[in-house]
């Protein structure tokens, strides 16, 4: 295969993306719960309100189980306080580590936009090593927007060389959060279909979809000649 002559920044989404933090989060949802007095939710349950933050995941959780808002922030707090370097539980996904450092080794620029709070989005890069092959990181309290606001991705674009106004680049997720912020930043979306999206996927807004990391890089490369 050639490898492209003008390499592109590239952007990955965190969560059901890279790693599969999911067990991690359920893990200290229920433990919260619990010492709330309030019922646990299954895993699969919990994975379904992965992807819009930290708050999103418990209006969701309060609204399952009738919590009610003005009973969440100290549940908040306390989940908080014990997913702060929480990583026992959390993988990469196969081949994510092998993409990256292909990617980068192509000349591809890379940076991260994710929902995740920046301190446990920067200790779960530090616990796989990850850092260093991220030119940019924006994380959901980095900005007063989240996603699916565009703002968080064309702020890492444009920190990765990419001019704010037309942004050239390509973004790498796995829900309708992300397929909603690189519609709005018109930024082509390269779809992981093994993460945690509950949409059905042909209802997403995508350039391409891959299955496995290992087919990233060439889907990359062909996408990167046609923005």
């Amino acid at each position: 295969m050639n490898v492209c002559a003008a390499p592109v920044p590239v952007v990955f989404d965190l969560d059901g993306t890279l790693i599969d933090s999911a067990p991690d989060i359920h893990a200290a949802v229920n433990a919260v719960l619990g010492e709330h007095g309030r019922p646990t939710l299954s895993l699969e349950r919990v994975r379904s309100f992965i992807g819009g933050g930290v708050q999103v995941l418990w209006d969701k959780i309060g609204a399952e189980l009738g919590i009610a808002a003005a009973d969440l922030p100290p549940m908040v707090a306390a989940f908080m306080t014990r997913y702060q370097g929480a990583n026992d539980l959390t993988i990469l996904f196969d081949g994510v580590r092998e993409a990256l450092e292909l990617l980068s080794s192509r000349g591809h620029p890379l940076g991260l936009c994710t929902n995740k709070p920046a301190a446990i989005t920067a200790a779960v890069l530090d616990h796989f090593g990850l850092s260093g092959l991220f030119g940019a990181v924006i994380s959901g309290d980095s900005l007063p927007q989240k996603k699916p606001d565009p703002a968080p991705l064309l702020a890492v674009l444009t920190a990765l060389g990419s001019h704010p106004d037309q942004p050239r680049g390509l973004y790498v997720g796995d829900s309708d959060y992300d397929a909603a912020c690189a519609q709005r930043a018109g930024v082509p979306l390269m779809l992981y279909t093994g993460g945690y999206c509950h949409a059905a996927l042909d209802d997403l807004p995508h350039h391409a979809q891959f299955d496995h990391f290992s087919t990233l890089p060439g889907l990359v490369e062909r996408a990167a000649a046609t923005v």
